[in-house]
Order: C-alpha cells, then sequence, then structure tokens
C-alpha cells in the first residue's frame, strides 16, 4: 500500500465514508514517516507524538478538503504537520515570553539574522516556483515532493524520459536566473 494512487483512494474513503479500516491503513504507513519528520525537525518525542495525533485527526475531519490535483498525500500531510509544529513553537515562545527580558532575547539570538534570511530565500524559492511554466512545474513537484525518479515520473506523464530530464534541467535554469536577480543567490556561484 504505497502508491499515490492507492493512498489516494483510502483518503477518498475517509472522506467520503468516514471509512476506519481506511482511516487505519493511513495511519499505519504516515504516523512513522510524520513522527520521524517532526523529531528530524527538533520536536522531542512527546511533542512530535502530539502533532502527529493532531496531522491524523485533521486528515479525519478534513479529508474532503485534500486535492490529488495539487498535490500527493505525503505532501499535503507533511505540509500540515510542518504547520502545526510551527504553530505549537509559536505558541510555546509566547507562553514564555516575558517583555521585560527582551533585550537579552534579543541579544542571545545571534542565529535571528540567519532565520529571517531563510525566510526571505523560502518566499523568494516560492514565488520562482510560481512563475515557472505549469508543465514545468508539475515535474519539479513530482521530482522533490513526491520523491518520484525521472523515469517514474516519464512513466507516470507518458513523457519521454530525455523530455523529463530536459524540462527538470530548463526549470531549474529558469529558477536559477530568478533567485539570481532577486538576490537568494550568487550569480556565478555553485547553489
Amino acid at each position: 500500500m504505497s502508491t499515490h494512487q492507492e493512498l489516494g483512494e483510502l483518503v477518498i474513503a475517509v472522506a467520503s465514508n468516514r471509512d476506519r479500516a481506511a482511516f487505519a491503513q493511513l495511519f499505519d504507513h504516515f504516523g512513522p514517516r510524520l513522527h520521524a519528520y517532526l523529531v528530524r525537525l527538533g520536536s522531542d518525542g512527546a511533542s512530535a507524538d502530539e502533532i502527529l495525533q493532531d496531522v491524523m485527526a485533521t486528515l479525519w475531519t478534513k479529508a474532503h478538503l485534500f486535492d490529488p490535483t495539487k498535490s500527493s498525500i505525503a505532501t499535503w500531510l507533511y505540509r500540515i504537520a510542518r504547520n502545526r509544529r510551527i504553530d505549537t513553537l509559536r505558541r510555546d515562545r509566547l507562553d514564555f515570553f516575558d517583555p521585560m527580558d527582551a533585550p537579552e532575547i534579543a541579544a542571545e539570538d545571534a542565529g535571528t539574522d540567519r532565520k529571517i534570511d531563510m525566510q526571505f530565500r523560502e518566499e523568494r524559492i516560492k514565488e520562482s516556483l510560481t512563475a515557472l511554466p505549469e508543465e514545468q512545474l508539475l515535474l519539479i513537484r513530482m521530482a522533490f515532493f513526491d520523491d518520484l525518479s525521472h523515469s517514474e515520473i516519464a512513466e507516470k506523464t507518458g513523457l519521454p524520459l530525455g523530455t523529463v530530464k530536459s524540462r527538470i534541467r530548463l526549470a531549474f535554469s529558469k529558477l536559477r536566473r530568478q533567485l539570481e536577480t532577486s538576490g537568494v543567490i550568487d550569480a556565478g556561484s555553485e547553489a
């Protein structure tokens, strides 16, 4: 039970029939993966468990909102997990924030500039991706967000393997030029 189509069918079963068996299969498939992902992002085990439960509850209650034309179920769930983790971190920061400590916090957090820079880069990359032609963006999504090989993409889209590779290469060239123009990467760097 690992193909995108099979997983998509399980989500449809959850959305349309509240199918508990389908939900259990999705939980068994994605639970360990999402937990490991959250731990890799820096969550401790208990927080990862809590966020995982929230993500799976979202799947149960909002499966009807999943659109397979926009992303894979894996991409959708990982995005929910990432966003829930960010929400949790923000909430936790606000719980411990004392306005009287603000100067010390700013002085101690030397990584703030780096975080802001990373946010800027992420926003520019998203903008650059949306500027790509749809057929190139689709191939980039399949390769990097759905984690498909070039051969799998060729098979799935019906395009020749050489066409898949050249379109992905062309997309990267366009992305690179846009990112150089917006100052995200230096011209001539090996980004």
